[in-house]
């Protein structure tokens, strides 16, 4: 069976990274995203396992201290990481998938597994996203402002990443992330399985 591909998707807030993602699952069904544990308490309408896996903050810890995590970072008081073991698990199995992330555990993900396809998500322009963000109705404007001054940040580090996909239309931004998917897929490193017969 062939293994799957490791993609990490990450842009600013309000780019539409969790609008993308779920478009390119609905596309492709051998996608997968990957859930991410937390030391956060759990909300009512979540379910462990599926919106996150729920930890301990000495359960998350021990994971940190084994090499656990593919990536970690505290987040106003609470943990927050990926486990590699049910990432590995999806790929040995030949899933795609996807850790939708923010850039500093993008950035991490990276280090750690050079196999990871990275795809950083920018919107249109600075203007857009702003008024991406405004638009959603439920973000004054003192965190308007200071998600686009943490963007800034972010635009900055996004030369690090593979390919940058612009969020303009939401169909022209999957079907880029699937060309990428193709040409990924068509590097010699993933043909030689073919040459090998002229030997």
């Amino acid at each position: 069976m062939k293994k799957g591909r490791l993609i990490v998707i990450s842009g600013p807030s309000g780019v539409g990274k969790g609008t993308v993602v779920k478009a390119l699952m609905e596309r492709d069904p051998q996608v997968r995203l990957s859930v991410s544990a937390t030391t956060r308490q759990m909300r009512p309408n979540e379910i462990d396992g599926v919106h996150y896996y729920f930890l301990s903050c000495g359960e998350f810890e021990t994971m940190i201290a084994e090499d656990r995590f593919l990536e970690h970072a505290e987040y106003v008081g609470n943990f927050y990481g990926t486990p590699e073991e049910p990432v590995n698990r999806m790929l040995e199995a030949g899933h795609d998938v996807i850790l939708e992330i923010e850039v500093q555990g993008g950035l991490q993900v990276m280090q750690r597994r050079s196999d990871a396809i990275s795809v950083f998500i920018a919107a249109p322009s600075f203007e857009i996203l702003g008024n991406r963000l405004r638009g959603r109705g439920d973000t004054d404007e003192e965190k308007v402002l200071k998600r686009l001054q943490q963007a800034r940040v972010e635009y900055r580090v996004a030369p690090r990443y593979q390919y940058i996909v612009v969020n303009d239309r939401l169909e022209d931004a999957v079907s880029d992330i699937q060309t990428v998917l193709r040409a990924e897929a068509l590097k010699s490193e993933h043909q030689q399985h073919l040459l090998k017969e002229a030997d």
